[in-house]
């Protein structure tokens, strides 16, 4: 091919990089030369060269394949010998996709789009078919990634971390069940926020978060100085049976958002009000006087509503011990729900997963997408870092300093 003849004839973007464009064309031509460089060095002469006679093996025609590539579909020969020996480099003897192509596929699958919408999106940009089962061949390459990311080692401390759960519908077997996706979301001591992973499970319960707790121990977490989490029931005490020194703190809008399940809207304003007294209290004996107005205003109509804030008192008031920067990040669970809305933009186009792994896959890359966003440490975390220094100072040696 005549580069600079072949050049001469594009007059628009799609004649350079569209379907069927100069550089769709030059990669086949590229990827054929490299190949025959390959046979060269594998039976040890150049083509056509005397130094092939007798030599016991010799070319023996090409193999014609399409291969998916970042320009579209491009056709290739591919040369084989007479002993069949001459294993390609470049292109593996099963390989179907060069360059990013299969990185491509599993951005937009990532991004949330079908395997039918990736199916279109590539035949509108490359004019490549390529069917469902190849999609998913592809999009199954993360799953190894995945297992890795969820299994890789962790740091021996986090000061802060969120538990929390999203639930899905998975298939299994002939059945379509809930299933639950435990998140963990850790702040680490640069104060910058870290997925520890997602595992996937039944319904939420205290002995798969458990599990989950002591995975956490196996990977290399010797402690966790505050533990942020719903009222399930169990958990608190599941949390300590791994990492005993760990506070826990129960998310205060959960708390809010259960207790006005159980009173009637007209006096919703008026319990609210109340329950501010407790959490926006300036101290914890204000608050502990916020909650025995709460039990003698409420109780007897509405106990439900009432007795888990008498209950969970001691994992409510945690957040009291702490300067407010701290106490602005641990109140509430936000920061692993904000995690979960996250989850929900790409995950919305399916009602239902085919499997375990075909969720899990949407969740790393998820994972993946939004911790590239996570640049700066939270807000407040110097200051927090200092009284970590001071009040943990035996627990984290390092910061022995401050």
């Amino acid at each position: 091919m005549n580069f600079d003849k072949e050049l001469g004839k594009c007059n628009t973007m799609d004649d350079l990089i569209g379907k069927n464009g100069l550089l769709q064309r030059l990669v086949g031509g590229m990827v054929e030369k490299i190949l025959e460089k390959e046979m060269d060095e594998h039976l040890g002469y150049e083509k056509n060269s005397v130094k092939g006679n007798n030599t016991g093996n010799s070319r023996n025609g090409v193999n014609k394949k399409t291969v998916q590539s970042s320009y579209g579909p491009v056709d290739i020969e591919v040369p084989r010998d007479r002993e069949g020996s001459f294993e390609p480099r470049l292109i593996k003897k099963r390989q179907r996709q060069i360059g990013s192509f299969d990185e491509k596929i599993i951005s937009m699958y990532g991004k949330g789009m079908t395997t039918r919408d990736i199916q279109d999106h590539i035949k509108d940009l490359y004019g490549a078919d390529i069917s469902p089962t190849m999609i998913s061949t592809i999009t199954d390459q993360v799953v190894e990634v995945a297992e890795e990311w969820r299994s890789r080692p962790l740091s021996k401390v986090y000061p802060v971390i969120f538990f929390d759960a999203i639930h899905y519908k998975v298939k299994d077997g002939n059945k379509v069940v809930t299933k639950a996706a435990y998140t963990c979301l850790g702040i680490n001591l640069e104060g910058k926020k870290e997925i520890l992973g997602a595992w996937i499970g039944e319904s939420e319960g205290a002995k798969v978060w458990l599990q989950v707790f002591t995975e956490l121990k196996n990977r290399g977490v010797e402690d966790i100085f505050i533990a942020c989490m719903d009222g399930l029931k169990g958990l608190p005490e599941a949390l300590k049976s791994v990492f005993p020194l760990t506070e826990v703190q129960l998310c205060i809008i959960h708390m809010i958002r259960n207790s006005l399940k159980f009173v009637p809207h007209k006096y919703s304003k008026e319990f609210v009000k109340d329950l501010k007294d407790i959490y926006q209290a300036s101290t914890e004996s204000k608050a502990e006087s916020a909650v025995c107005t709460l039990d003698e205003k409420w109780n007897k109509r509405y106990p439900l509503a009432v007795k888990p804030w008498m209950n969970h008192w001691e994992n409510l008031k945690t957040f009291f011990k702490f300067p407010e920067e701290i106490k602005r990040l641990i109140y509430t669970t936000n920061a692993v729900e904000s995690l979960h809305r996250q989850f929900r933009k790409v995950t919305k186009t399916r009602a239902v997963f085919p499997s375990d792994k075909a969720l899990l896959k949407m969740l790393y890359l998820a994972s993946r997408d939004v911790s590239k966003k996570w640049t700066l440490p939270v807000r407040g975390w110097k200051e927090a870092l200092s009284y970590f220094g001071v009040a943990y100072e035996e627990r984290l040696p390092t910061l022995g300093g401050i």
